[in-house]
């Protein structure tokens, strides 16, 4: 189905116009999708960005700041972010041992599974796959990078 037909609008302003509102309106159907899938584990969208950042970081810890830069959602208050996952088992706190103000945070062996089980469904490969192409997926890639100004180096 069109845009247009999804929000129930016959004409657009423009092209710019039209492609903001598909942007929005994908973006949206994207994160509904991805919520979903994050909850049949218990865990929220940002729960997930959370151990897929500490994983790249495994085995070294992270810190709350280094997690807050690398959110692709910012969330205003990690530290509660941080509880949720250290509750359930799958992240681990300690001090600092050159900081005594700062934490060290390191995903858990259970943090670990969690995200071999779910990561292949959270890359929504079911849904873009049965839509759009290998190539088709690259030329979006780049045309999102350029709308949002990013150069090729």
């Amino acid at each position: 189905m069109k845009i247009n037909e999804l929000v129930k609008v016959k004409k657009f302003r423009d092209e710019w116009h039209k492609a903001t509102v598909n942007i929005i309106y994908t973006n949206n159907w994207i994160i509904r999708n991805l919520e979903q899938r994050a909850n049949k584990k218990d865990i929220t969208l940002q729960q997930f960005n959370v151990l897929r950042i500490l994983r790249g970081q495994y085995p070294k810890a992270a810190s709350n700041n280094l997690l807050k830069e690398r959110m692709i959602n910012s969330t205003p208050d990690i530290s509660r972010l941080v509880d949720r996952i250290v509750a359930k088992g799958l992240v681990m706190r300690a001090k600092n041992s050159k900081d005594k103000r700062s934490v060290d945070l390191k995903i858990t062996e259970r943090g670990l599974q969690l995200l071999d089980e779910i990561e292949e469904d959270m890359m929504l490969r079911d849904l873009i796959n049965s839509n759009i192409t290998e190539q088709e997926a690259l030329q979006l890639s780049n045309l999102l990078d350029k709308f949002h100004g990013a150069k090729d180096k």
